[in-house]
């Protein structure tokens, strides 16, 4: 796709351009060329942990200097294995 000229996008931002857009002609985003995922590519859960043990992941991901967050997701798909999710 080429680059439009300054000249033009001027042109455009003093231009009424309703007239160019066909109401009966619906366009879609795979007309367009896009495709969304099906799914999220990750999901926001939440897991209530007692106290002392998130401490201590917290702790642990300090001494890492990583995020806990990531420390728990390293933790979890080590114990299922790469292959197995």
């Amino acid at each position: 796709m080429k680059k439009p000229k300054l000249s033009e996008i001027k042109e455009y931002d003093n231009t009424d351009t309703t007239s160019m857009i066909n109401p009966k002609k619906k366009l879609s985003l795979k007309s367009l060329g896009f495709e969304l995922p099906s799914s999220a590519p990750t999901q926001v859960v939440s897991i209530r942990l007692p106290t002392r043990l998130l401490n201590q992941i917290r702790a642990k991901a300090s001494l890492n200097d990583i995020p806990y967050q990531a420390l728990i997701k390293s933790v979890l798909a080590r114990s299922f294995g790469k292959n197995s999710i």
